[in-house]
């Protein structure tokens, strides 16, 4: 599944072209997955033979702040007729931003045979090729999963906080205005419940769209991946780093560039991100202070 335009990436295999869809995303083995931030776009028009991956309704539960239980991904497996032997292939929109979240939670169950389609919705639309309304059926699978896995990619807030405080490597990937603490959401979206603004001590900027070529949504190069977050932010392969947002969707598609792309080892999403942090009671923020501070071009740390 390696395409040439991935040379250079540390995991090549993990990404498949708009080219390589077309030919092989209707093969039985395969099961293309759309997951969108619209989740009313499926309906609007899809890529033959996909099937639609809510990531409200079917990534997580619907009582508690978490993710999906064993049996109920195996529920959801099922209905798409998956096997752990299927190559699952995400693509999405706005940048498959939402796709690489669902990548991130199939990985936390343990379905390794995952792919992402470079460029997702955006890049398959602009080459003209063919959407459908028709919704594919497939025969249901029995799925057994292995028990979620939160250990090894997955962060929660006392991990965050010792991390932090240990000064090791935090990158929120939240636009400017939201890591100055600015906004509390983000730009042109309704605030959805964080208290305060800012970032966690220590972290560094990087917004998590600097990650793909604006004209048709693919991953930047290695090179270019590499001049962004080893060069300019100082982040070595073998760092332990943690990567959040506002609730871990754009997060995960950082921990993805960082993994599979750039090849680094150990890289965990703290899905609590911002709308936990910013409400924690007894946590440290930093945030900008204005120029005309008289501690100017320095940053203040505030207690939530």
């Amino acid at each position: 599944m390696e395409q040439k335009s991935n040379a250079g990436y540390a995991h090549p295999e993990v990404l498949v072209s708009t080219d390589w869809v077309a030919a092989h995303g209707r093969d039985p083995n395969v099961r293309l997955i759309e997951s969108n931030e619209d989740t009313l776009l499926y309906a609007s028009g899809h890529i033959p033979g996909a099937v639609h991956v809510d990531w409200t309704a079917d990534l997580n539960d619907q009582i508690r702040r978490d993710y999906i239980s064993r049996p109920g991904f195996e529920a959801l497996m099922s209905r798409i007729g998956v096997t752990p032997d299927t190559t699952v292939v995400f693509y999405g929109d706005k940048n498959n931003w939402w796709a690489c979240y669902a990548f991130w939670v199939f990985r936390l169950f343990g379905h390794l045979n995952a792919r992402i389609m470079n460029g997702g919705r955006l890049k398959w639309d602009r080459e003209g090729r063919p959407m459908t309304r028709d919704i594919q059926a497939y025969i249901a699978t029995r799925y057994q999963a292995a028990e979620r896995d939160d250990t090894k990619i997955r962060a929660f807030r006392e991990q965050v906080l010792q991390h932090a405080n240990a000064g090791l490597p935090l990158i929120d990937v939240r636009s400017p205005d939201e890591y100055s603490g600015k906004l509390l959401h983000m730009p042109n979206y309704p605030n959805e419940g964080a208290l305060r603004g800012g970032h966690i001590p220590g972290a560094k900027n990087v917004p998590w769209a600097r990650a793909v070529n604006p004209e048709d949504g693919t991953f930047r190069s290695v090179d270019e991946l590499s001049k962004i977050y080893q060069e300019e932010v100082g982040l070595r392969s073998d760092d332990n780093v943690i990567a959040y947002c506002r609730i871990g969707e754009r997060s995960s598609h950082t921990w993805f560039v960082l993994t599979y792309l750039l090849g680094f080892k150990n890289v965990r999403n703290y899905d609590g991100s911002w709308t936990e942090w910013g409400n924690l009671v007894n946590v440290p923020i930093a945030r900008e202070v204005p120029a005309t501070s008289i501690q100017e071009a320095t940053k203040t740390h505030a207690t939530a």
